[in-house]
């Protein structure tokens, strides 16, 4: 289930956002660069049905999304992956899941959980760093004990650690990534990986 995006744009990007000289400006630009292109692939397989629309010159059948979306971003560094998706798609929805890694124990705890209604509607997970796996498999168990049945999750920069983890606990989950990289350092920090997320797109 794991989906790993091909394009040299996205190459390019990931690039451009793992090295350290990159100011958080360019970071954030960069961000929403890499998620459009995850968006857009995330949803590649979007239900769409036929209406009848009028253009200009004559009646004519045309297909328009059928699904409606909600993402959800995993705070604080998920926010920056969200404007894309509010951005191409129409009528999506945003919650939010505030998880915040013990940086001693690598173990997440939730401070914050908003969510809009979930069943019937595909939910996008987004959180940029899919590293140890374990607040990727809590936002999961989150939205599913919502009522969600079609959860895709979405990361810029995953670990194989990571993509195991949720492969354990929800199998069925496709995960889609930028990159994916060679492993966890001693820290729990994805190697090449580039740095904490959240830090370098807010300048903290």
């Amino acid at each position: 289930m794991l989906h790993v995006l091909d394009h040299p744009l996205a190459a390019h990007v990931i690039t451009h956002l793992r090295d350290k000289t990159t100011k958080p400006a360019t970071f954030r630009t960069l961000s929403y660069q890499i998620s459009l292109l995850l968006a857009i692939e995330a949803t590649r397989n979007l239900p769409t049905e036929v209406r009848t629309i009028e253009t200009p010159l004559e009646p004519t059948p045309a297909r328009v999304l059928a699904q409606h979306l909600v993402v959800v971003p995993i705070l604080r560094a998920g926010l920056g992956m969200v404007q894309p998706f509010v951005d191409l798609f129409p009528d999506v929805s945003v919650g939010y899941i505030g998880l915040e890694r013990d940086h001693a124990t690598a173990v997440a705890r939730s401070y914050y959980c908003k969510l809009p209604a979930l069943p019937g509607r595909r939910v996008l997970l987004v959180d940029p760093m899919l590293a140890t796996g374990g607040s990727a498999v809590q936002a999961i168990d989150v939205v599913l004990g919502q009522g969600a049945t079609d959860v895709t999750l979405v990361s810029i920069v995953s670990s194989p650690e990571g993509v195991a983890e949720v492969e354990k606990h929800h199998p069925k989950i496709p995960i889609h990534t930028a990159a994916l990289d060679r492993e966890l350092n001693s820290r729990k920090y994805i190697l090449p990986g580039l740095g904490d997320f959240g830090d370098r797109l807010y300048g903290t």
